[in-house]
């Protein structure tokens, strides 16, 4: 019983990430699944993206979070909408929760849509919700055990962000082996070095958005 009851549950989580995602195509509305460990910088991550890409593209975010939209309320008040999940206790979002705040949105006029997922590096890993690339942030002071610790997360994003690198000199953190264990874990995988506090690094991974959005929108 309890293998059926799985099966019925990854079935739902399955149908509703197809429909999000024929959606957000229909709409040509890029989507952007972003997941961390809790303090990583996911949210000054998405603030400061958000200023770089205002003045091209109407953006919108889905918050998840445990409890509070503490969060959410520093990214609405750069004037985008922002719809929060609480999921109070829960360790990720899922399909059928991105499927319930799609009536929140005007998508025909969303280019692209940011999903900060709860702070956590194994639950959120196994989620597909529909969204058209992973992303996930790892900061320096979490160390360069983080990637072969957590293989699974790093195996099945698209792009590693490893933010924080203003304080390289501070921490004993080595670049050059996060890039190996990464590609050794998920050759096909990028890497973006940055720091969403000084900017260093940014304008890489904002020409990565601008091209990923350019991809989503063709024919």
């Amino acid at each position: 019983m309890k293998i059926k009851l799985q099966e019925d549950v990854l079935k739902d989580q399955n149908l509703a990430a197809a429909f999000n995602r024929e959606t957000f195509k229909k709409k040509h509305t890029l989507v952007i699944n972003v997941m961390s460990s809790p303090g990583a910088g996911k949210t000054t991550l998405l603030e400061e993206t958000i200023k770089a890409l205002m003045n091209e593209f109407h953006m919108a975010v889905i918050e998840g979070d445990l409890a509070t939209d503490l969060d959410a309320e520093r990214l609405r008040s750069l004037g985008v909408k922002t719809v929060q999940i609480n999921t109070v206790g829960g360790c990720h979002l899922d399909a059928r929760m991105i499927t319930k705040t799609l009536p929140d949105f005007e998508l025909d006029s969303i280019d692209i849509l940011f999903i900060e997922n709860i702070g956590n590096l194994v639950c959120p890993s196994g989620y597909d919700l529909g969204q058209d690339y992973k992303v996930v942030v790892l900061s320096v002071p979490e160390g360069n055990d983080k990637i072969p610790k957590y293989p699974v997360m790093f195996r099945r994003t698209d792009v590693t962000i490893i933010n924080k690198i203003d304080l390289l000199p501070y921490v004993s953190f080595n670049l050059e082996e996060a890039k190996r264990n990464l590609k050794e874990i998920n050759p096909q995988a990028q890497l973006k070095a940055l720091s969403a506090k000084t900017g260093e690094g940014m304008e890489e991974w904002i020409n990565w958005i601008k091209d990923a959005h350019l991809q989503c929108t063709k024919p």
